[in-house]
Protein backbone atom coordinates (compact mmCIF):
# COMPACT_ATOMS: atom_id res chain seq x y z
CA UNK A 1 0.00 0.00 0.00
CA UNK A 2 2.80 2.08 0.93
CA UNK A 3 4.41 1.70 -2.32
CA UNK A 4 1.43 2.33 -4.19
CA UNK A 5 0.84 5.46 -2.52
CA UNK A 6 4.98 6.80 -3.29
CA UNK A 7 4.23 5.76 -7.20
CA UNK A 8 1.11 8.20 -6.69
CA UNK A 9 3.10 10.83 -5.64
CA UNK A 10 6.02 10.49 -7.84
CA UNK A 11 3.48 10.20 -10.90
CA UNK A 12 1.82 13.54 -9.76
CA UNK A 13 4.86 15.01 -9.25
CA UNK A 14 6.02 14.13 -12.98
CA UNK A 15 2.95 15.34 -13.94
CA UNK A 16 3.22 18.25 -12.35
CA UNK A 17 6.71 19.19 -14.11
CA UNK A 18 5.35 18.16 -17.21
CA UNK A 19 2.76 20.67 -17.30
CA UNK A 20 4.40 23.81 -15.52
CA UNK A 21 7.11 22.89 -18.23
CA UNK A 22 4.24 23.42 -21.04
CA UNK A 23 2.91 26.30 -19.34
CA UNK A 24 6.39 28.43 -18.86
CA UNK A 25 6.62 27.01 -22.98
CA UNK A 26 3.24 28.87 -23.98
CA UNK A 27 3.42 31.69 -21.81
CA UNK A 28 7.31 32.39 -23.12
CA UNK A 29 6.19 32.01 -26.71
CA UNK A 30 2.97 34.62 -26.10
CA UNK A 31 5.34 37.16 -24.54
CA UNK A 32 7.68 36.73 -27.29
CA UNK A 33 8.82 40.37 -28.35
CA UNK A 34 10.04 39.45 -31.92
CA UNK A 35 8.49 36.73 -33.88
CA UNK A 36 9.50 35.48 -37.29
CA UNK A 37 7.34 34.70 -40.40
CA UNK A 38 8.14 33.81 -43.88
CA UNK A 39 6.18 35.20 -46.59
CA UNK A 40 4.03 32.20 -48.37
CA UNK A 41 4.44 33.12 -51.85
CA UNK A 42 8.20 33.10 -51.22
CA UNK A 43 8.25 29.28 -49.75
CA UNK A 44 5.69 28.63 -52.91
CA UNK A 45 2.95 27.67 -51.19
CA UNK A 46 0.74 31.14 -51.96
CA UNK A 47 -2.76 30.27 -50.35
CA UNK A 48 -1.71 26.66 -49.66
CA UNK A 49 -2.44 25.08 -46.51
CA UNK A 50 0.46 23.64 -46.83
CA UNK A 51 2.34 26.86 -45.83
CA UNK A 52 1.50 26.20 -42.25
CA UNK A 53 3.46 22.66 -42.18
CA UNK A 54 6.48 24.19 -43.97
CA UNK A 55 6.30 27.47 -41.88
CA UNK A 56 6.52 24.39 -38.65
CA UNK A 57 8.49 21.99 -40.55
CA UNK A 58 11.40 25.14 -40.28
CA UNK A 59 10.65 26.76 -36.76
CA UNK A 60 8.86 29.74 -37.95
CA UNK A 61 6.35 31.45 -35.96
CA UNK A 62 3.67 32.62 -38.29
CA UNK A 63 3.36 33.08 -42.34
CA UNK A 64 2.83 36.22 -43.96
CA UNK A 65 -0.44 35.49 -46.22
CA UNK A 66 -1.34 36.40 -49.45
CA UNK A 67 -4.10 37.64 -51.16
CA UNK A 68 -3.33 36.03 -54.25
CA UNK A 69 -2.45 37.23 -58.02
CA UNK A 70 -4.27 40.35 -59.07
CA UNK A 71 -3.19 40.77 -63.10
CA UNK A 72 -6.17 42.47 -64.66
CA UNK A 73 -8.62 40.99 -62.61
CA UNK A 74 -10.81 43.82 -60.82
CA UNK A 75 -9.77 42.08 -57.16
CA UNK A 76 -7.36 39.43 -55.96
CA UNK A 77 -7.67 35.56 -56.67
CA UNK A 78 -8.53 34.78 -53.18
CA UNK A 79 -9.81 31.29 -51.22
CA UNK A 80 -9.89 33.63 -48.29
CA UNK A 81 -13.70 34.93 -49.29
CA UNK A 82 -15.03 31.53 -49.22
CA UNK A 83 -16.03 30.85 -45.45
CA UNK A 84 -14.98 27.01 -45.61
CA UNK A 85 -11.50 27.37 -47.32
CA UNK A 86 -10.77 30.43 -44.79
CA UNK A 87 -11.86 28.34 -41.74
CA UNK A 88 -9.53 25.39 -43.45
CA UNK A 89 -6.65 28.10 -42.71
CA UNK A 90 -7.52 28.97 -39.54
CA UNK A 91 -7.71 25.54 -38.47
CA UNK A 92 -4.56 24.52 -39.87
CA UNK A 93 -2.86 27.72 -38.20
CA UNK A 94 -4.45 26.06 -34.84
CA UNK A 95 -3.49 23.13 -35.52
CA UNK A 96 0.69 23.95 -36.65
CA UNK A 97 0.79 26.63 -33.98
CA UNK A 98 1.94 28.38 -36.82
CA UNK A 99 0.49 32.61 -36.84
CA UNK A 100 -0.29 34.97 -39.38
CA UNK A 101 1.15 37.77 -39.05
CA UNK A 102 -0.42 39.74 -41.88
CA UNK A 103 -2.01 39.78 -44.87
CA UNK A 104 -0.13 40.92 -47.70
CA UNK A 105 -1.56 42.42 -51.19
CA UNK A 106 1.58 41.53 -53.52
CA UNK A 107 -0.35 42.15 -56.34
CA UNK A 108 0.51 45.42 -56.12
CA UNK A 109 3.97 44.91 -56.84
CA UNK A 110 3.93 45.00 -60.22
CA UNK A 111 -0.13 46.86 -60.38
CA UNK A 112 -0.68 50.57 -59.65
CA UNK A 113 -1.97 51.60 -56.60
CA UNK A 114 -2.19 55.29 -57.68
CA UNK A 115 -4.03 54.30 -61.17
CA UNK A 116 -6.15 50.94 -60.80
CA UNK A 117 -9.81 51.19 -59.12
CA UNK A 118 -8.37 49.92 -55.93
CA UNK A 119 -11.77 49.91 -53.64
CA UNK A 120 -13.08 46.11 -54.33
CA UNK A 121 -9.03 45.07 -53.41
CA UNK A 122 -8.91 47.32 -50.15
CA UNK A 123 -12.54 46.23 -49.25
CA UNK A 124 -11.76 42.20 -49.28
CA UNK A 125 -8.79 42.22 -47.66
CA UNK A 126 -9.88 44.30 -44.90
CA UNK A 127 -12.70 41.47 -45.07
CA UNK A 128 -10.24 38.75 -44.67
CA UNK A 129 -8.43 41.10 -42.21
CA UNK A 130 -11.58 40.94 -40.02
CA UNK A 131 -12.40 37.39 -40.42
CA UNK A 132 -9.24 35.77 -39.61
CA UNK A 133 -8.61 38.30 -36.92
CA UNK A 134 -5.24 39.82 -38.54
CA UNK A 135 -4.27 43.15 -37.48
CA UNK A 136 -2.07 44.06 -40.28
CA UNK A 137 -2.20 44.23 -44.08
CA UNK A 138 1.13 44.64 -46.37
CA UNK A 139 0.62 46.86 -49.06
CA UNK A 140 3.97 47.27 -51.51
CA UNK A 141 3.82 50.24 -53.67
CA UNK A 142 5.57 48.57 -55.95
CA UNK A 143 7.32 49.55 -59.60
CA UNK A 144 4.53 51.72 -60.65
CA UNK A 145 3.78 53.27 -57.69
CA UNK A 146 7.80 54.15 -57.18
CA UNK A 147 6.85 57.56 -55.65
CA UNK A 148 11.13 58.25 -55.90
CA UNK A 149 10.67 57.65 -59.76
CA UNK A 150 6.88 59.12 -59.83
CA UNK A 151 6.58 62.09 -57.10
CA UNK A 152 3.45 63.23 -59.33
CA UNK A 153 1.54 60.57 -58.06
CA UNK A 154 1.68 61.51 -54.65
CA UNK A 155 -1.44 63.73 -53.94
CA UNK A 156 -3.06 60.73 -55.43
CA UNK A 157 -1.17 57.98 -53.21
CA UNK A 158 -2.10 60.12 -50.18
CA UNK A 159 -6.01 60.44 -51.04
CA UNK A 160 -6.45 56.51 -51.65
CA UNK A 161 -4.08 55.82 -48.43
CA UNK A 162 -6.44 58.47 -45.98
CA UNK A 163 -9.45 56.64 -47.82
CA UNK A 164 -7.88 53.07 -47.16
CA UNK A 165 -7.02 54.27 -43.78
CA UNK A 166 -10.57 54.82 -42.56
CA UNK A 167 -11.49 51.35 -44.01
CA UNK A 168 -8.92 49.39 -41.66
CA UNK A 169 -9.61 51.50 -38.99
CA UNK A 170 -12.96 50.53 -38.75
CA UNK A 171 -12.01 46.90 -37.64
CA UNK A 172 -9.10 47.87 -35.86
CA UNK A 173 -6.32 47.20 -38.39
CA UNK A 174 -2.89 48.63 -39.67
CA UNK A 175 -2.26 48.71 -43.28
CA UNK A 176 1.57 48.79 -43.36
CA UNK A 177 2.94 50.16 -46.62
CA UNK A 178 6.45 49.57 -48.40
CA UNK A 179 7.77 52.54 -49.94
CA UNK A 180 10.86 53.40 -52.21
CA UNK A 181 11.34 56.23 -50.29
CA UNK A 182 14.05 57.25 -47.62
CA UNK A 183 12.96 56.62 -44.11
CA UNK A 184 13.02 60.75 -43.69
CA UNK A 185 10.44 61.13 -46.43
CA UNK A 186 8.79 58.36 -45.46
CA UNK A 187 7.58 59.90 -42.28
CA UNK A 188 6.71 62.68 -44.25
CA UNK A 189 4.38 60.69 -46.17
CA UNK A 190 2.74 59.60 -43.47
CA UNK A 191 2.54 62.25 -42.10
CA UNK A 192 0.21 64.07 -44.51
CA UNK A 193 -1.29 60.81 -44.89
CA UNK A 194 -2.17 61.34 -41.17
CA UNK A 195 -4.14 58.05 -40.28
CA UNK A 196 -2.51 55.94 -37.34
CA UNK A 197 -3.83 53.16 -39.26
CA UNK A 198 -1.51 52.81 -42.25
CA UNK A 199 2.03 52.72 -41.34
CA UNK A 200 5.52 51.84 -42.66
CA UNK A 201 6.71 47.92 -44.17
CA UNK A 202 10.29 48.73 -43.47
CA UNK A 203 12.11 46.18 -46.18
CA UNK A 204 15.83 45.98 -45.02
CA UNK A 205 16.51 45.74 -48.87
CA UNK A 206 15.37 48.61 -49.95
CA UNK A 207 17.95 50.50 -47.41
CA UNK A 208 20.57 48.34 -48.72
CA UNK A 209 19.85 48.81 -52.12
CA UNK A 210 20.24 52.56 -51.75
CA UNK A 211 23.13 51.97 -49.73
CA UNK A 212 21.30 53.73 -46.44
CA UNK A 213 22.03 52.11 -42.73
CA UNK A 214 19.50 49.99 -41.59
CA UNK A 215 19.64 51.37 -37.83
CA UNK A 216 19.70 54.36 -38.84
CA UNK A 217 16.42 54.51 -40.80
CA UNK A 218 14.46 52.56 -37.83
CA UNK A 219 15.55 54.97 -35.39
CA UNK A 220 14.43 57.56 -37.89
CA UNK A 221 11.00 56.17 -38.62
CA UNK A 222 10.82 55.55 -34.92
CA UNK A 223 8.45 53.31 -33.19
CA UNK A 224 5.16 55.13 -33.85
CA UNK A 225 5.27 54.67 -37.31
CA UNK A 226 6.48 50.89 -37.96
CA UNK A 227 4.04 48.11 -38.09
CA UNK A 228 5.88 45.26 -39.54
CA UNK A 229 9.69 44.79 -40.78
CA UNK A 230 10.52 42.90 -43.90
CA UNK A 231 13.92 41.31 -42.59
CA UNK A 232 16.60 40.32 -45.07
CA UNK A 233 18.22 41.63 -48.27
CA UNK A 234 18.04 41.05 -51.81
CA UNK A 235 19.47 37.22 -53.07
CA UNK A 236 23.00 36.54 -52.84
CA UNK A 237 23.76 35.38 -49.12
CA UNK A 238 21.94 33.82 -45.93
CA UNK A 239 21.53 36.45 -43.39
CA UNK A 240 23.73 35.21 -40.86
CA UNK A 241 26.55 35.32 -44.20
CA UNK A 242 25.80 38.50 -45.13
CA UNK A 243 27.99 41.27 -44.61
CA UNK A 244 25.73 44.54 -45.72
CA UNK A 245 23.93 43.70 -42.48
CA UNK A 246 24.72 43.97 -38.39
CA UNK A 247 22.10 42.11 -37.10
CA UNK A 248 22.94 42.38 -33.04
CA UNK A 249 23.09 46.04 -33.92
CA UNK A 250 19.49 45.78 -35.38
CA UNK A 251 17.98 44.09 -32.54
CA UNK A 252 20.18 46.34 -30.38
CA UNK A 253 18.09 49.46 -32.06
CA UNK A 254 15.08 47.77 -31.78
CA UNK A 255 15.21 47.23 -28.44
CA UNK A 256 16.07 51.09 -27.56
CA UNK A 257 13.29 51.84 -29.60
CA UNK A 258 10.93 49.47 -27.31
CA UNK A 259 9.70 48.32 -30.58
CA UNK A 260 8.06 44.61 -31.11
CA UNK A 261 6.34 43.04 -34.01
CA UNK A 262 6.97 40.52 -36.66
CA UNK A 263 10.27 40.38 -38.68
CA UNK A 264 9.45 38.66 -41.80
CA UNK A 265 11.94 36.69 -44.27
CA UNK A 266 10.76 37.20 -47.89
CA UNK A 267 14.27 36.86 -49.46
CA UNK A 268 18.07 36.38 -48.88
CA UNK A 269 18.33 33.04 -50.33
CA UNK A 270 21.89 31.78 -51.27
CA UNK A 271 22.41 32.39 -54.62
CA UNK A 272 24.11 28.60 -55.23
CA UNK A 273 20.97 26.92 -54.04
CA UNK A 274 18.36 29.56 -54.80
CA UNK A 275 15.71 27.07 -55.00
CA UNK A 276 16.28 25.39 -51.70
CA UNK A 277 13.39 26.53 -49.90
CA UNK A 278 13.37 24.42 -46.87
CA UNK A 279 17.73 25.38 -46.51
CA UNK A 280 17.18 29.20 -47.16
CA UNK A 281 14.45 29.84 -45.26
CA UNK A 282 15.05 27.56 -42.34
CA UNK A 283 18.67 29.14 -42.25
CA UNK A 284 17.17 32.82 -42.02
CA UNK A 285 14.36 31.95 -39.59
CA UNK A 286 17.08 29.88 -37.66
CA UNK A 287 19.41 33.20 -37.23
CA UNK A 288 16.52 35.39 -36.73
CA UNK A 289 15.52 33.38 -33.59
CA UNK A 290 19.14 33.18 -32.98
CA UNK A 291 19.77 37.19 -32.68
CA UNK A 292 16.24 38.15 -31.25
CA UNK A 293 14.73 35.72 -29.21
CA UNK A 294 17.43 34.07 -27.12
Amino acid sequence: MKSKKHLLIAFLVVLSTTFNSCATAQSSNKKQKYKVAVCDWMILKRQKLGAFGLASEIKADGIEMDMGGLGNRPTFDSKLGDPVERQKFLNKSKETGVGISSIAMSGFYAQSFAAREITPMITDCIKAMKDMNVKVAYLPLGTQTDLVKNPELRPEVIKRLQWAGKEVGKIGGVIAIETSLDATEEKKLLDEVGSKYIKSSFNFANALDNKRDISSELKILGKKYLAQIHASNTDQFWLENDPAIDMPKIKQTLDEMKWSGWLIVERSRDVNQVHNVKANYGANVAYLKKIFQN
